[in-house]
């Protein structure tokens, strides 16, 4: 449920965009973003300061998008919002030694101090080079194959990415973590 509300936004600017263009998509990203905070901030009292920060961005380039009537502005925001965690991440570990990734999964699994930092590092990668190539296929491509990549390629690699992860996970996760697992789905 969470993984759709997370890719909710995305996946109505998709259809609205295929019925009725990019403009149109374009608020309705900038609604469904609005509507998915307050749906967040009643079912669970809070939200997160990622998901205010990817209202600002929607807002603002959503906002100049549909002002100036120039798509490119869109095109920039998923850019820059891979960029702005990339470099939450960076920046926590490089300068005040905190690793974000333990911070959100330290709870729910138990790894060495190494593998944290190997987590962080390859999140911090992956977002640098998701918004590189979300550059790329939004000015090297028409706007069409430019929606199309920004649901199903970043989609999917996001879903390769997390696959990966497991895997690698999986090598340093130990028995005791493993019984845990299988009593919570109890």
């Amino acid at each position: 449920m969470k993984l759709l509300l997370d890719f909710f936004p995305i996946i109505l600017f998709f259809v609205a965009y295929k019925v009725w263009g990019i403009y149109v998509a374009t608020g309705v990203a900038i609604a469904a973003t609005v509507v998915q905070l307050a749906y967040m901030r009643v079912k669970t009292g809070k939200t997160e300061p990622m998901q205010w920060v990817s209202l600002a961005i929607i807002v603002v380039f959503g906002g100049a998008t549909l002002l100036a009537h120039n798509e490119d502005f869109i095109k920039w925001k998923p850019t820059v919002l891979y960029w702005v965690m990339g470099a939450v991440l960076l920046i926590g570990q490089l300068f005040f030694k905190k690793n974000f990734i333990r911070s959100l999964m330290g709870s729910q699994i138990q790894l060495p101090e190494p593998v944290w930092k190997n987590l962080n590092w390859g999140w911090t990668g992956f977002f640098a080079v998701m918004g590189a190539l979300n550059l790329w296929v939004a000015f090297n491509f028409d706007t069409d194959t430019w929606v199309n990549f920004k649901l199903f390629g970043g989609m999917g690699l996001m879903i390769v990415f997390v696959i990966a992860q497991a895997i690698y996970l999986s090598r340093h996760v130990t028995e005791d973590e493993t019984a845990k697992v299988e009593d919570a789905k109890q």
